[in-house]
C-alpha cells in the first residue's frame, strides 16, 4: 500500500496543501476549526509526515546529539554515571518531543565522524559528556556555530555553557569529615588528571590537608573499580600505617574496599573510606560506603535545560550543583 500523502490529507480536510502543511509543521497561523479538520484527516488516513521534508520547512531536526568521549566498553559498563545521564537527558528531551542521538567519540577517527555528522545539520544541538584533556570537539563544534553545552566544565579554554557539581567543595567536605573523626594519615585515590572532575576532587583533598598537619598521600586511578583496587594496594605499600582514604568516585572505592579486605584491614576500624557520587551500590558495600552525593540525573536534566536556553536566547551562565555528605559505616 502507498503511504498517504499530504495532498490526500488536504483533499480529505477540504483545504489547500499549503494549509495542511502549516498544520503538520505546527504553525499557529491556522484557525482552530481548520486545524481540527486537518488533524482528523491525518488520523483517518494514517498520515505520517516525512521527517526530511519537514526539516526543510522548519529548519529543525528535533534531534539532539549526546556525544560521549569514551569507548563503548566504558559507556556500557558497570559505571552508572553514563546510563543515568543518558536516561535523564532522554526523558527531558522526550517530554518536548525531541530525541537523543547517542554518539561515542573516543578516537581521532570517531571525532572526525561526529564532527562531519553535526556539520551536516543532522541535529539541532549537542551535549558533551566525559571529555578528557585536549579534546578537540568543543573547539571544533564552537566553530560550526551549533548550540553546544557540556556535562562538566570543559578542560580546554573554550566558551561553552556547562553544568557541573561542586567537585572541590564536595571533596573538601569528605576529607574534612575524616580529619574531624580523628584520622591522621589520610590518603587519596584521585581520578584521571586529564579530566576536570579528577583534578578538582584532588584539589579539594589537598586544600583540607594543607590547612592541617597532615601530608598528602596520592595514587591515581581512572574511575574504574579495578583501578581503585590497584591504587589501594599501591597506597598500602607506600604507607602501611595510613588510616583513611578519600576516593574520587564510588566505583574506585568499591575496588579499594576489596583490596583492604584482602590485606586484612578492617573498615573503618583500621582504615576509614569515603567515596564520591553516591551510586546505588554504595548502600550495599561491606560496610556501606560514606560518600558525597553527586546529583547525576539532576545535572543531566539541567544540561538539557541549558541547551534549550541556548535555542531561545535565554541565560547560559554555568550551573554548579551542590554535593552532600552521606555518612555511612565505612567512615
Amino acid at each position: 500500500m502507498r503511504r498517504p500523502t499530504l495532498e490526500a490529507v488536504a483533499a480529505r480536510a477540504g483545504v489547500s496543501r499549503a494549509t495542511a502543511s502549516r498544520v503538520v509543521n505546527g504553525q499557529t497561523t491556522v484557525a482552530p476549526h481548520i486545524r481540527d479538520a486537518v488533524q482528523r484527516a491525518i488520523d483517518e488516513l494514517g498520515y505520517v509526515p516525512n521527517s526530511a521534508a519537514r526539516s526543510l520547512v522548519t529548519q529543525r531536526t528535533d534531534s539532539i546529539a549526546l556525544v560521549v568521549s569514551e569507548p563503548g566498553t566504558r559507556v556500557f559498563s558497570e559505571d552508572p554515571l553514563f546510563s543515568t545521564a543518558i536516561r535523564s537527558a532522554s526523558v527531558e528531551l522526550e517530554a518536548i518531543n525531541k530525541q537523543v542521538v547517542l554518539m561515542l567519540a573516543s578516537s581521532a577517527k570517531s571525532h572526525a565522524r561526529v564532527e562531519r555528522y553535526i556539520a551536516g545539520g543532522h541535529v539541532d544541538g549537542v551535549m558533551l559528556l566525559s571529555m578528557h584533556g585536549a579534546d578537540p570537539l568543543p573547539s571544533a563544534l564552537s566553530r560550526l556555530r551549533v548550540p553546544v553545552v557540556s556535562y562538566g566544565r570543559p578542560a580546554v579554554p573554550v566558551d561553552i555553557p556547562f553544568v557541573d557539581n561542586d567537585n572541590v567543595g564536595g571533596a573538601e567536605a569528605g576529607v574534612r569529615h575524616l580529619v574531624e573523626t580523628g584520622r591522621r594519615r589520610i590518603a587519596t585515590i584521585a581520578g584521571p588528571q586529564d579530566m576536570i572532575a579528577g583534578q578538582d576532587r584532588l584539589a579539594g583533598y589537598r586544600n583540607v590537608l594543607r590547612d592541617s598537619d597532615r601530608r598528602s598521600i596520592v595514587a591515581v586511578g581512572d574511575f574504574t573499580r579495578e583501578s581503585g583496587a590497584i591504587a589501594m594496594r599501591q597506597l598500602l605499600g607506600d604507607d602501611p600505617a595510613l588510616d583513611a582514604v578519600f576516593v574520587a568516585n564510588d566505583l574506585m572505592a568499591v575496588g579499594a574496599l576489596q583490596s583492604l579486605r584482602l590485606a586484612g584491614r578492617r573498615v573503618p576500624g583500621d582504615v576509614a573510606v569515603v567515596g564520591f557520587d553516591d551510586i546505588e551500590a554504595a548502600k550495599y558495600t561491606e560496610p556501606p560506603l560514606t560518600t558525597l552525593r553527586h546529583p547525576i540525573a539532576e545535572q543531566a536534566a539541567a544540561m538539557v535545560r541549558l541547551l534549550l536556553n541556548l535555542f531561545e536566547g535565554g541565560p547560559t551562565d554555568p550551573i554548579i550543583l551542590p554535593t552532600e555528605l552521606v555518612v555511612r559505616e565505612s567512615a
